[in-house]
């Protein structure tokens, strides 16, 4: 077999394209049982196999060990497991109509769907969401034409030659021949995903399905949903904490996030500006990781319980510090004393869009997948915060020091208004599918300014083209196979708008993705606010030096040198 193509996918993260999902599923099974070097997470799609590392340097040597990788001698154990069976009671709403496309009826197309052997090539969508290729194409069908605004949980459907149990109620473009008790997510289990790639499924027919009831947890408990503690709960474990009086537009817990786990539909999730959440934990004498608060466009209060040290980071904002009649400002970007009783109060953002508070301790809530950030496209991590909700505050760590009042984070063109006549540049190195666009849409990627629209959230930053613009056009017209991407993935719809992919960005996408800005600058990226003006500037992922500016092409990969055939 031939070499990897290797794609950069920004400057930390290698695309693989190989022949085959058998291939596929080789190469990630290696990768999974032998990292690479700062190997941070591996997803699996049908033709590719995405590799994210801790930094462009091990990106740089795992791109030279993966050019030579010997793929027959990756095979581990890849789907060596007893298959898992999943009963199906054939009645859904597509099945006829699934029958007349294939021409097989709906008895044949029930006898297909179990008569094979299905294979979980990667997941993506939801957490527990598989895609499951079978033995052959007998049930190879397109997608509705119109999706369904809700798709029930446990529905059994097919698209393309893919089928597929939705773990979840939610969108959705599949034809719909059945349903299952089965549950592909749950968070009590060891393992919450039931199956994930190289795993083997067989369908099995059955009359009826038995339901299970999931017994909810007492909140506070780390149940599902993520649950915060109640007043009298806290109150009477005696702990400091924080209670929100009101929430603003979005108050959300979040911390550095949950990286690992693209295979099960997980995306990384975590503060979008990570650089002012890094700030407000060392302002506060915090490490790095520690939960915090992000609220958008202000509007939080909150009172203390207990006596705490916090910070306010991020968008600046004016903030007020209440005691009954009395009230001081509270400063910004330098640690300070909430006492027991007092309440905080932001005003809207002068620039920028997320505000980050920050207190001695941390947020305690029960961490999902080993994280308290709340994931709004995974439905994983706490819930958005409502008024009256009670944060219990950790134990500080005595041996860190409260830090000293620090110069914003905040892009200084944002700190001016950010909506003037100069852009806010953001690097981006080519690719991976740069490939997919017209000579002339590179160009314009990176020689025309665009504008942030209201439509933008922690999932991604949506632009249009600025005055005198022009939308991105394909050079290659058929569907891309849904592959990995990564937070700063530039992906294009047909409408030729990119959409600029934030924390909470789905782990694959099927949309070609033109070019990633760089991590250094999506802290940049996640606080611009609708109207912004933004240019992009390429650069060289291995070096960061600037491309020129007259087009936009991911780097040939060097000639491997004759080589060694492993890892």
């Amino acid at each position: 077999m031939s070499s990897p193509h290797i794609r950069w996918a920004g400057p930390r993260a290698l695309l693989l394209e190989l022949d085959s999902l058998e291939t596929v599923l080789a190469v990630h099974a290696r990768l999974q049982e032998t990292p690479l070097p700062g190997q941070v997470d591996v997803l699996a799609a049908a033709r590719t196999v995405l590799a994210v590392f801790d930094s462009r340097a091990s990106a740089q040597a795992a791109r030279a060990a993966l050019a030579t990788l010997d793929r027959d001698a990756a095979a581990v154990n890849a789907g060596s497991a007893e298959p898992v069976r999943i009963e199906v009671v054939y009645d859904g709403d597509d099945l006829a109509e699934v029958g007349r496309l294939t021409g097989l009826g709906a008895d044949g197309v029930i006898a297909a769907h179990t008569g094979q052997l299905w294979t979980a090539a990667f997941g993506g969508f939801a957490p527990g969401f598989a895609y499951l290729v079978g033995e052959h194409d007998a049930l190879n069908v397109p997608r509705r034409s119109s999706p369904r605004t809700a798709v029930p949980a446990g529905s059994v459907a097919l698209a393309g030659n893919f089928s597929a149990v939705y773990p979840r109620r939610s969108p959705g473009g599949w034809q719909l021949i059945g349903r299952t008790a089965a549950r592909m997510w749950d968070l009590d289990r060891e393992q919450p995903a039931l199956l994930r790639p190289g795993s083997t499924v067989r369908y099995v027919a059955v009359r009826e399905v038995v339901e299970v009831v999931a017994v909810a947890e007492p909140a506070g408990q780390g149940g599902p949903a993520g649950q915060q503690d109640t007043p009298a709960e806290v109150q009477a474990a005696g702990v400091p904490a924080l209670e929100i009086i009101t929430p603003g537009p979005q108050s959300l817990i979040q911390d550095l996030g949950r990286p690992g786990f693209g295979d099960l539909g997980v995306s990384p999730a975590g503060a979008a500006d990570a650089a002012g959440a890094r700030q407000a934990n060392r302002l506060v004498g915090n490490p790095p990781g520690d939960a915090v608060l992000e609220t958008v466009l202000g509007g939080l209060s909150v009172r203390a319980r207990g006596e705490l040290t916090a910070a306010l980071t991020g968008a600046p904002a004016d903030a007020e510090i209440r005691s009954g009649s009395a009230s001081r400002p509270a400063p910004l970007y330098a640690p300070f004393p909430l006492h027991d009783g007092e309440s905080l109060h932001l005003g809207t953002p002068e620039a920028g869009l997320r505000t980050y508070l920050a207190v001695r301790g941390g947020i305690d809530v029960p961490p999902v997948l080993g994280s308290r950030s709340t994931d709004l496209m995974s439905g994983i991590g706490p819930s958005p915060l409502d008024a009256g909700t009670v944060l219990p505050v950790g134990p500080a760590d005595r041996g860190r020091v409260v830090g000293q009042p620090e110069p914003p984070t905040l892009h200084p063109a944002l700190s001016q208004g950010g909506t003037g006549s100069a852009p806010v540049v953001l690097r981006v190195t080519p690719g991976p599918r740069d490939d997919w666009f017209t000579p002339e849409s590179l160009a314009a990627l990176t020689g025309q300014d665009w504008t942030v629209t209201a439509e933008s959230n922690r999932i991604g930053v949506r632009l249009a083209t600025a005055a005198g613009g022009t939308p991105l056009e394909r050079s290659r017209t058929e569907e891309l196979p849904s592959e990995g991407v990564v937070a700063g993935s530039l992906q294009v719809p047909p409408s030729g708008l990119p959409v600029l992919f934030l924390a909470d960005h789905p782990v694959t996408g099927g949309y070609p993705v033109i070019a990633v800005v760089v991590p250094e600058d999506l802290p940049v990226a996640a606080q611009l606010p609708p109207g912004t003006t933004v240019r992009f500037q390429a650069v060289d992922p291995g070096t960061m030096e600037p491309l020129r500016p007259a087009a936009l092409k991911q780097p040939e990969p060097a000639t491997p040198t004759p080589a060694t055939n492993s890892l």
